[in-house]
Formats: C-alpha cells, sequence, structure tokens
C-alpha cells in the first residue's frame, strides 16, 4: 500500500504544527518533521486542519430505483469531497430496503464504489407502509449487518409499531432512527406554520407535528431500554424536549425503565443555516422536509448542538431530478443535496461565530456519529497506530457553491452562486486518497 505524508498539519487545530504519516492503513508516525519514505505522496498542508473522517448518519443514495438523481457511486464520490469516509444510506429507494437483498444490494455497490464505508439503512416497516414490521433480523444478519432502522420520509406513527421496533432493535444491538413527524398534523402541509406561511398562502406545518412524536418516542425508548436516534430535528421545541428526555434518567437506574434515555439526534446544515424567510421566492429549491423553520429556531438548534443536547450533524443529502423540483412549489419533492456543502455550512454557523472549535467539529461531524451507529474503525482519534481515515480542511479557503459542479447526478443545491468558508482538501480511508483538491482519486 502506498503511504502518504501530511506535512504541517494541526491536529484538531490544535498546537503546533506536525507532519503525519500514513503507512499500511494507519497513522505509522506523528512528529515535528518526517523525511519523506521513498515513494510516498507528499501533501503540503501548512496551515491546514486535520481531523477524523466524518460520518454521516443520514444520506440518501437513491440507488435502487432513482438512478436518474443518484447512485452509490455518484454519491460516495460526492462523500468523499466533502470529507466523508462513512454515510448511512436511508432506505426509501424502489424497491424499499426493507428486505436483505436490498440491503446486501446497496452494501456490494458501496464496496464496488470504494470511497466510502456505505451502510444501509434498513425500513423499519414493510414498504415503509406504517403498519407490518420488516424483517429487521433477517437485514441484521445478512451481508451488509445493518445496525440501523429508519422509515425516513415517513414517521413510524403508529406507538405500538414503533414500540415493537424498539423492542426488536435492543436484542439486535441496533439503533430505531425516526422522522418525526405526525402526519395528521401535516396533512396539506406546505412550510412551517407561521407568519411567512400565512403571508404566502401556504399551509402550515406545525413545530407541534415534531415535538410531540419526539417526546411520544422517548418514553417508548425508555420503557423499552433501546436506542432512539432522532433524525433532522429542526425546532426549538424539539431541542426542549430532549433537554428533558436526557436529563430524566441520564444513563442511571430509574424507576421508568432502569437505563434512562438512550437518545441521540442530530441536526442539518440547513436547518442551521437557512430559515423560512427562504420562501419569499416560492423557489422549491428550499422546500424541505421537516420545512425550514425559524430564525428563533435555528439559534436554538446551533446552542443545542454547541452544548450537546443535538449530537451530531447529519446532511439529510436528498438528490433530486429537475423536474421534480422545477416547477410549481406545491408539487415539488422535498429535499436538498448537502454532502459537499456540509463542513462549509458548520463552519459558517458555529465555528466562524465561536460556538464550535475545530476539535468539537471532530466530534459533532466524526466522532459521536461513529459512536451512535457503533462503527468501531471510524471517528478514532488522531493517533499513531490508530486508522488513516482522516480528512484534511483549509480552513482560510473560500469557495463559491455550483450545482452543476457537485459530484452528485442531481444539482438541487440552496446554495447555489453562496460563498461559503473552509474546505476539504483531501480525504483518506485507512490511508489511501479518496479525493484530492476537489477531484476524486
Amino acid at each position: 500500500m502506498s503511504e502518504t505524508l501530511l506535512k504541517g498539519v494541526r491536529c484538531y487545530g490544535d498546537g503546533e504544527p506536525v507532519d503525519v504519516l500514513a503507512a499500511n492503513g494507519v497513522i505509522a508516525e506523528i512528529a515535528a518533521s518526517i523525511t519523506p519514505p521513498d515513494g510516498a505522496e507528499v501533501i503540503d498542508a501548512a496551515g491546514q486542519v486535520l481531523l477524523p473522517g466524518f460520518v454521516d448518519l443520514h444520506t440518501h443514495l437513491r440507488e435502487p430505483g432513482r438512478e436518474d438523481t443518484e447512485t452509490v457511486a455518484t454519491g460516495s464520490a460526492a462523500a468523499a469531497l466533502g470529507g466523508y469516509t462513512a454515510v448511512f444510506a436511508m432506505a426509501n429507494t424502489d424497491p424499499v430496503a426493507d428486505t436483505a437483498v436490498v440491503v446486501e444490494h446497496v452494501r456490494r455497490a458501496g464496496e464496488a464504489a470504494g470511497l466510502v464505508d456505505v451502510h444501509p439503512v434498513g425500513a423499519v416497516t414493510v414498504g415503509l407502509a406504517g403498519e407490518k414490521l420488516a424483517e429487521l433480523g433477517t437485514m441484521a444478519e445478512s451481508a451488509a449487518r445493518v445496525r440501523m432502522f429508519s422509515d425516513d420520509g415517513h414517521c413510524v406513527h403508529d406507538p405500538l409499531i414503533m414500540r415493537r421496533a424498539l423492542e426488536y432493535s435492543r436484542a439486535l444491538g441496533a439503533v430505531i432512527a425516526q422522522h418525526a413527524e405526525e402526519p395528521r398534523l401535516t396533512v396539506g402541509a406546505q412550510a412551517h406554520e407561521g407568519t411567512q406561511a400565512a403571508r404566502l398562502g401556504l399551509s402550515g406545518w406545525p413545530a407541534s407535528a415534531e415535538e410531540s412524536i419526539v417526546a411520544r418516542d422517548c418514553i417508548l425508548a425508555a420503557h423499552a431500554a433501546a436506542r432512539l436516534h432522532i433524525c433532522h430535528v429542526s425546532t426549538a421545541g424539539t431541542v426542549d424536549v430532549l433537554r428533558w428526555a436526557k436529563g430524566w434518567g441520564g444513563g442511571k437506574d430509574t424507576a421508568r425503565g432502569g437505563a434512562g434515555f438512550a437518545v441521540s439526534a442530530e441536526v442539518t446544515p440547513h436547518h442551521l443555516l437557512l430559515t423560512d424567510d427562504r420562501l419569499a421566492g416560492y423557489d422549491p429549491v428550499n422546500k424541505v422536509n421537516p420545512p425550514l423553520r425559524t430564525g428563533a429556531d435555528a439559534k436554538a438548534l446551533a446552542e443545542a448542538l454547541a452544548e450537546g443536547v443535538l449530537d451530531c450533524v447529519a446532511t439529510d443529502h436528498a438528490p433530486h431530478a429537475e423536474q421534480d423540483k422545477d416547477c410549481e412549489w406545491q408539487a415539488a419533492r422535498p429535499g436538498m443535496l448537502g454532502l459537499q456543502t456540509a463542513l462549509s455550512i458548520v463552519a459558517e454557523t458555529m465555528v466562524r461565530p465561536g460556538l464550535l472549535t475545530w476539535r468539537d467539529v471532530a466530534r459533532v461531524m466524526s466522532e459521536r456519529p461513529a459512536e451512535i451507529a457503533r462503527l468501531p474503525d471510524q471517528g478514532r482519534p488522531i493517533a499513531e497506530g490508530e486508522p488513516a481515515t482522516l480528512t484534511l480542511v483549509d480552513p482560510e479557503a473560500r469557495w463559491t457553491v455550483r450545482g452543476a459542479e457537485l459530484a452528485s447526478i442531481a444539482a438541487n443545491t440552496p446554495y447555489e452562486g453562496m460563498e461559503l468558508p473552509a474546505r476539504v482538501t483531501a480525504t483518506l480511508l485507512r490511508g489511501r486518497i479518496t479525493a484530492r483538491d476537489g477531484r476524486i482519486r
């Protein structure tokens, strides 16, 4: 295996610059100065920040079924260029990833692409219909070794089905990731319920639709002594519910289930940066599920991420064909690209204002998601003998987003033409360079 020498990096953005040598898939040496071995690839990274490779718990790769918008290969390329070394591919494909056959197909496609570790997410219910549990045990025992289940795009709204899923997941050592949306409160909803929706004549999507499901499921998970992960948190009220849930039990014995709340939660970059003010022009590129909320919600989400009430950042990368976005608002599909812009949005919303350090970025984009997913070889410390699964970031870079230039087949980015800070300059997966200077290797 080839060797790579990163010269002059600042690990986690701290301390004096060092050289880091990756060889045979691991970090072989860290020192003030290392002489390049014969044949080693040398990257002059003076002033750049070295972080563990990013892990995305929430990615839509669209394969099988919508390869016109994304494939495992193109999504893997976008991920590697965005600094990711592992992604979790959601189950709302066609056919739905609710059987061993489908999840194994996704896993094999990820291995063939070879750019990131692709972990299939299995559906909780058959066909995402919310009526009958899918083959959780079969998917867990398959070659894909599924350990996360989600009906994302749909809420597991029946409390009995959700309770059973949590109980089964505990026995499997898995986690249930919930798309929290009470469907009876969002029938026909098109935008966050508030003054902007009223002004634009769009039917409102109440915050309570999310908050009520999160509260319910935290209680169900506590009684089942199971692990629950909340997808794409979007409201200040949900933050309050999670703060309460994490404080009740705190991992100690309680009268309500013994182990307290084993709940984790993610926030997307777009819910940190964008608000429902963006809807003024009715541009469907800003349509997403859950919807963009208010500035007060975005502020609460950022503070909760800094505090640790929200555990991690997840992209909810959702490619769509042009015809599904270039249409009237009501007919447009919800979702936006996120893999190649996530680091920059976190830098803009969290690092620049001083809410997170680069050390904290490693926690919310690598270490904590790897812990939630129980990936033993991801999110590891930058230390000798550890896997050389790394992301190199230029914190001083500025770049302009152009959807047509991104690696995804689709181009539905809400950041079109926006100048963003910080950029991934190289990604290494077990010592192998997968992306460098904006190109796949």
